[in-house]
């Protein structure tokens, strides 16, 4: 009987940890849609877009990027904010989602709390910002646009929208320079692109990945980068400083995001499987050629970056007055 009663306890025991190794194991047990605020054509979609494909084969399900732009990219954001923390609804963002709340007058788009609705998967990478204007405008310098900014022949620059951080570069570049360029807000990089080498803007700050070809086939001119020091994967371009534009640093970060409540053990699943990707030399090839340099880590430093970007870019849209237009 002793046995027998030992031997119940020990299939209950065995029963359990199956039962515990399966219910740890089911997820993901269905599609995961990726959710990208901002409209195809731009490096946050094409990147959207491969990270889906490569977590798609290593989980075995369907993982599907929904574009859902609109208000600087708070719609899809708040979408996901609002959706069920259970790791079938992903954020892929760039760190418009940290100021584009800041920015936005009340009422202006769906809003969102950046710092507690949302829990941190990955920084995918970081981004130097650039200034671009097309060859027809003439300018091939940073002292010759904002000759002609002063002149009144540049009077407007695209970006991807109120409250990116190219919005913000604008401001920025605006004050040092003492000029008054205006922001002509798009629904992401793709259309930006497409109007600037339409010839409807002459300029636009910007991601090198969406205008790259255009440089080189010799549409745009690369003026200068908003970073400390010159950017590797642009290496003749001067930072804005070295052409006499001072506190004017700006840069960019694409990363996931979840809802506020996503179980531990899926944030760390996720994790997993996104640094194994930003692994891979296909990966960081394409990644170079959209201009971003890998990061991953733990979920705390997309936390980090998130917050920092939050607290900083606050105390200049607070000090400058920006508004979305």
């Amino acid at each position: 009987m002793m046995f027998r009663r030992m031997f119940l306890a020990a299939l209950a025991a065995t029963g359990a940890v199956a039962a515990g190794g399966v219910a740890a194991q089911a997820y993901p047990n269905k599609a995961i849609s990726v959710i990208v605020s901002f409209p195809p054509g731009g490096d946050t979609d094409a990147l959207g877009r491969l990270f889906a494909e490569k977590l798609s084969s290593r989980v075995g399900q369907s993982v599907i990027v929904e574009n859902k732009p609109g208000a600087s990219g708070t719609i899809g954001n708040s979408f996901v904010a609002k959706a069920p923390a259970d790791g079938y609804t992903l954020l892929f963002t760039p760190n418009t989602f940290s100021i584009a709340p800041l920015v936005l007058k009340t009422g202006a788009g769906a809003m969102y709390d950046p710092l507690n609705d949302f829990t941190p998967i990955i920084l995918a990478g970081t981004q130097s910002l650039f200034v671009v204007a097309t060859t027809a405008s003439g300018v091939t310098s940073l002292k010759d646009l904002v000759a002609a900014a002063k002149g009144g022949k540049i009077t407007s620059y695209g970006s991807p929208g109120s409250g990116s951080p190219m919005h913000i570069l604008g401001a920025m570049f605006n004050k040092s320079a003492g000029v008054q360029i205006t922001q002509v807000p798009y629904r992401g990089s793709g259309p930006a692109v497409v109007d600037l080498i339409g010839g409807h803007i002459p300029m636009m700050y910007t991601t090198l990945g969406p205008v790259a070809q255009h440089i080189a086939s010799g549409k745009l001119v690369n003026l200068g980068v908003a970073d400390p020091q010159r950017s590797p994967l642009a290496p003749n371009v001067p930072t804005l400083a070295e052409s006499g534009i001072k506190d004017a640093d700006v840069g960019a970060w694409q990363g996931f995001m979840a809802p506020k409540g996503l179980p531990a053990d899926i944030q760390r699943t996720l994790n997993g499987h996104f640094n194994e990707i930003l692994r891979m030399p296909d990966v960081r090839a394409r990644m170079t050629l959209l201009a971003l340099v890998p990061a991953g880590g733990e979920p705390t430093e997309l936390a980090k970056v998130n917050t920092e970007h939050n607290s900083r870019y606050g105390k200049v849209i607070k000090e400058f007055g920006i508004q979305a237009d």
